[in-house]
């Protein structure tokens, strides 16, 4: 039997849910964009002439929600840097694409070990709600440690399925604005894209939600800096929230 609409007022139009974890579930996007800052400016010193890596607009222009060879290959361009693709046994360094991505795993890891992954309070909230409900639920990721960060922070039994970025690359999945990553989530759940809302605070994430036809794409501004709600519009979200967890009321940010 087909799921029932969701009670909760900001889900209203959808049968299922299919949440990004960074910026939206887990505070990691700061550690991220941390790692990419030690590992992109490395590189740029080779550069003569770079700026250094901006943690906030550089990340949420080019990085954010992509695989990391899309996210580094997208930097790197808006830079007018053009480096080898290398191999993925590359060690850290800055002269292949490969390299680079690696300093920038070996230094999250390093961060995620550091310290402990907080979440965000309102978007556990409305898990739980969903739950209660029984709402199907999923958590969709570019980030290879999404499962890790989801279970780290208790939060795992909260989805009915999880497709992260070893799951993407056991699949062959395109990254993001491609759909596929947030479809083979919806499938999992049982629902198609058009009962289902996508959740997402990246503009790739939110354009890959539009591009796949789902019923309700929300996105989520963490920074609400200036334009990044309209920006978060333009990509393809039909509703902007501060927090999903304004969704449980129906809100949405101006």
């Amino acid at each position: 039997m087909a799921a029932a609409a969701s009670p909760v007022p900001g889900l209203r139009s959808v049968r299922a849910v299919v949440f990004d974890t960074d910026g939206v579930i887990t505070d990691s996007a700061p550690m991220h964009a941390a790692a990419w800052k030690k590992a992109f400016d490395a590189c740029l010193a080779t550069h003569p002439g770079q700026r250094p890596f901006d943690e906030t607009d550089d990340y949420r222009l080019h990085v954010d929600g992509l695989p990391r060879q899309d996210g580094a290959e997208a930097f790197l361009a808006s830079r007018g840097i053009d480096l080898p693709p290398g191999s993925p046994d590359d060690p850290p360094g800055t002269d292949t694409v490969h390299a680079v991505t690696a300093r920038k795993e070996e230094e999250f890891t390093r961060i995620l070990h550091a310290r402990p992954v907080s979440v965000w309070p309102g978007t556990v909230r409305l898990l739980h709600a969903l739950r209660d409900e029984r709402m199907p639920r999923a958590a969709a990721s570019s980030s290879r440690h999404a499962t890790e960060l989801l279970d780290g922070a208790g939060l795992l039994d909260l989805f009915d399925a999880v497709v992260d970025g070893n799951e993407s690359h056991r699949l062959g999945l395109p990254g993001k604005p491609d759909p596929a990553l947030f479809t083979e989530a919806a499938r999992r759940l049982g629902t198609p894209p058009r009962d289902t809302a996508v959740v997402e605070d990246a503009l790739a994430g939110v354009e890959a939600g539009r591009r796949g036809g789902f019923g309700l794409v929300v996105g989520v501004d963490r920074t609400q800096g200036s334009g990044s709600a309209d920006d978060l519009r333009r990509h393809g979200a039909d509703v902007v929230v501060s927090d999903p967890g304004d969704l449980l009321s129906g809100g949405e940010d101006d």
